[in-house]
């Protein structure tokens, strides 16, 4: 008999080329009157921002556009935006959130401070929140954080810049766009980071201690999308059908997550992320394949990675063939090497320890043990 478990909710899912252009009438059938867009000044750049915004303005919406989300959204990042949305006349009844997971995430934070005030520190950890939440459209531009379809924010600590997860059921969009069109003008480099985070959500969220049988749906799905898609993606050659395959493949991550929680490369990628600025899913891949072959010690572990091995383009049917998959496609990505000699490894697995997604990694691991792992992992 599988563990007791409970499934939360997913927003509505809308996919497909050009689904963009249905924004205005999802505004209306969220009783959306006057909308907030919150974006960055990347995607502003890419044209996007204005497209949505014309869209809003042509079927008689008024919108006021904030694109100064920054990546990995702070304490003040999450106040300026609430701030804005609050000035805005006529009073806002909706938001929309358009671009990365930064955007995503400060669209969420807002909500939390828009509608329920204080700081986000308030509400580091889940369902702190007790008024309701405006609703939240999510159109990511991206395909990696599955932001669209979680119910929580990843917030960094003014000073610290410790990653907070700030969760409550009414934080989940309402509804999620997914227009693989708006992912064709990623760079090689955000389009491949982004793609690697994605794939670590399914393979983490796979053999997290909180899977259940909804979760695990999920994740094999989602590695399947992804799995047929990322060796394009890293070499800069994907396709439209590619393109639509991570998109899909990323919020149906996202979804494996929300059902259930991440694991040890998570945890001890945040540090690295917070503490010497790797961006977040360079970080992740560098963990991952070691933080994998801790776990395949794991007998229920093993078996999911010799399931998942046979999903792949060319099947497996070991953990070892996973794992050799994985690491071929991070050679491919060719990321840049990092320099581990700055760290102080006692630091960042003092970090990584107290990270909420370390919790449920299949094997439990100790500060002592997160030392280990950097050191293998960067080959000390």
């Amino acid at each position: 008999m599988p563990a007791p478990f409970a499934t939360r909710p997913a927003p509505k899912l809308v996919f497909g080329p050009g689904v963009l252009g249905e924004l205005a009438a999802h505004v209306r059938e969220l009783g959306g009157t006057s909308v907030f867009l919150v974006s960055d000044p990347g995607v502003a750049r890419a044209g996007y921002v204005e497209r949505a915004r014309a869209l809003l303005a042509a079927a008689g919406l008024p919108v006021t556009v904030f694109a100064d989300a920054r990546e990995n959204p702070t304490e003040s990042d999450a106040a300026v935006c609430a701030a804005a949305a609050r000035a805005c006349v006529p009073a806002i009844d909706c938001l929309v959130a358009l671009g990365g997971g930064s955007s995503l995430d400060t669209a969420k934070a807002a909500n939390f401070l828009l509608t329920n005030g204080g700081a986000m520190h308030d509400y580091h950890g889940y369902a702190k929140a007790p008024r309701p939440f405006l609703p939240l459209i999510a159109i990511p531009t991206t395909a990696g954080t599955g932001s669209e379809t979680q119910s929580f924010t990843l917030i960094s600590r003014d000073g610290s810049h410790e990653k907070m997860a700030c969760g409550d059921p009414k934080a989940l969009p309402r509804l999620a766009l997914l227009d693989p069109e708006l992912t064709a003008t990623l760079p090689r480099v955000t389009a491949t980071l982004s793609g690697l985070d994605a794939l670590a959500h399914a393979l983490e969220s796979a053999v997290c201690t909180k899977r259940n049988p909804v979760s695990a749906l999920y994740a094999e799905s989602a590695f399947i999308h992804l799995a047929s898609a990322v060796g394009r993606v890293v070499t800069g050659q994907p396709s439209a059908d590619d393109r639509a395959a991570m998109l899909l493949g990323a919020a149906l991550a996202g979804l494996a997550i929300e059902n259930s929680m991440l694991g040890a490369a998570h945890a001890s990628a945040n540090p690295l992320t917070a503490r010497h600025g790797i961006v977040h899913g360079h970080a992740v891949s560098l963990m991952l394949p070691t933080v994998m072959r801790l776990n395949a010690a794991n007998p229920a572990a093993a078996a999911l990675y010799a399931h998942f091995a046979t999903l792949l383009p060319v099947p497996g049917t070991t953990p070892a063939d996973l794992i050799a998959w994985l690491e071929n496609t991070l050679a491919a990505a060719a990321l840049p090497p990092v320099d581990p000699r700055p760290f102080d490894f006692a630091v960042l697995a003092d970090d990584a320890a107290r990270q909420w997604t370390g919790k449920f990694n299949p094997v439990p691991l100790q500060a002592t043990d997160f030392t280990a792992l950097y050191r293998r992992a960067l080959a000390v």
